[in-house]
């Protein structure tokens, strides 16, 4: 029997410790983790504080009572300070001040990321908010209802500032979406997709704000204005939503890094003997690049927990590697990308194209639950490979994202796309389906 602690509960965590305690009840498992619950599915928040939900309960699926009688021992509310990685001892405090001393045979760094703190005059008042862990929506929620915050400025444009300006317009709130970029969710999607949300965005009341820098955040107390580089914007309330950064406090002096994050291999062990490192604090391998990366998902986190559980247990497991898969669905406009945008592919320096598509999904006999599908299969010219796919519609074409995940981790070309054997009925898509219709576009 190995002890096996664990530094964090959240997704990457709560998937490590399942499995350990699932498939390896023999081993003593001990956890530490500063929040004061488990599980918190933060990709729901946007539909609690936009009342598209009735409450957050749904939004757990662990909790502290239900590991502990499968065997863990945790510690909530308990941070930890110190690692000595080489007489392999953790250091802890606990809320009401309690001092921890763990020993340990194999280490979980399940640290996850910190938003990024932007460095602005004014951040500190009142009002101003961060959006991650599921105190920052319950405090959200609970200052909206008062009635006299009205003006709402996000700042950030990626996923979750979307998600966030939609939720809050839905609840009568007048929205500022502000990013430093050209456009919203530049790292996900080219310009065509892009340009769908933004009119989506715009068509439903959001103010759109791109290509300005926030330079201040002005208020007596509570937050009243935002300045950036070209203009001001009335503020009840300010959302910070910029992005993540690895949480690599613990052990980065002693621990390889790539891009802030624990570099890992893929059993998911870190530079060190018997350290390992999972989901957001950890790196990836990336398939799309055929490289080591950093890409912060909840669907990595857990497959990362699953494969370092198995390994700290004794059965080696290798990670086959992700591909960033991705989708996001704003007033019924659903969007989903694997892999790389053809902008990236160009930056990486591949000899990068694009075949895009767009129709019906179904028929145009079928009159009612039928709209255009827009489809981009990003490839490599030299190679033929398959780098990455974007699919937009009001239908929900989530799961053919998932055919382009498979196909750019095997190396599939778009060749071997264009005469793919897809089914046809009506009730779904059409004889020339637009995925077919795609790849047989290719140059």
């Amino acid at each position: 029997m190995s002890k096996i602690v664990v530094v964090g509960a959240n997704h990457a965590g709560t998937a490590a410790i399942n499995t350990i305690l699932n498939n390896y009840p023999e081993q003593e498992v001990v956890v530490f983790d500063r929040n004061s619950n488990i599980s918190f599915l933060g990709c729901g928040m946007a539909l609690w504080i936009g009342k598209q939900i009735s409450g957050p309960e749904g939004l757990f699926y662990a909790t502290k009572e239900g590991l502990e009688a499968k065997g863990a021992k945790i510690h909530m509310e308990t941070e930890v300070e110190k690692i000595d990685f080489e007489n392999k001892k953790i250091y802890a405090t606990g809320k009401n001040g309690e001092k921890y001393e763990e020993s340990y045979d194999k280490l979980i760094l399940s640290t996850g990321s910190l938003p990024i703190d932007l460095n602005i005059p004014g951040k500190e008042l009142e009002n101003v908010q961060f959006v991650k862990l599921y105190q920052n929506a319950e405090e959200v929620i609970k200052k909206l209802e008062n009635k006299d915050i009205k003006d709402i400025v996000v700042v950030g444009a990626g996923y979750i500032g979307v998600e966030l300006a939609e939720a809050f317009q839905r609840i009568g709130k007048n929205v500022e979406l502000i990013d430093l970029a050209d456009s919203c969710l530049s790292g996900y999607y080219d310009k065509e997709f892009r340009d769908l949300m933004n009119k989506n965005l715009a068509d439903n009341g959001i103010n759109l704000n791109y290509g300005e820098k926030v330079l201040e955040i002005k208020g007596n107390g509570k937050v009243e204005e935002v300045v950036t580089d070209k203009k001001s914007y009335k503020a009840d309330m300010v959302i910070l939503a910029v992005g993540f950064v690895p949480n690599t406090k613990l052990g980065k002096e002693n621990l390889e890094l790539f891009k802030n994050a624990y570099r890992v291999d893929l059993t998911q062990k870190t530079s060190m003997e018997d350290v390992y490192a999972i989901g957001d604090c950890a790196t990836v391998y990336d398939n799309s690049i055929k490289d080591t990366n950093y890409i912060a998902l909840a669907t990595n986190a857990v497959r990362s927990g699953v494969v370092a559980a198995h390994n700290v247990c004794g059965t080696k497991l290798e990670s086959i590697g992700v591909q960033g898969s991705n989708g996001i669905s704003i007033y019924g406009l659903n969007m989903v990308s694997t892999g790389l945008t053809l902008e990236k592919a160009k930056r990486l320096g591949y000899n990068a194209v694009a075949t895009s598509y767009e129709d019906l999904q179904k028929p145009g006999f079928i009159e009612h639950n039928n709209d255009k599908v827009l489809i981009s299969i990003v490839y490599d010219m030299d190679t033929r490979r398959i780098l990455g796919a974007q699919i937009a519609s009001k239908q929900d074409i989530s799961m053919g994202i998932h055919m382009f995940s498979l196909a750019i981790q095997e190396g599939v070309t778009i060749d071997k796309l264009k005469l793919l054997d897809i089914f046809f009925l009506p009730h779904f898509n059409q004889p020339y389906n637009y995925i077919t219709m795609a790849a047989l576009g290719a140059k």
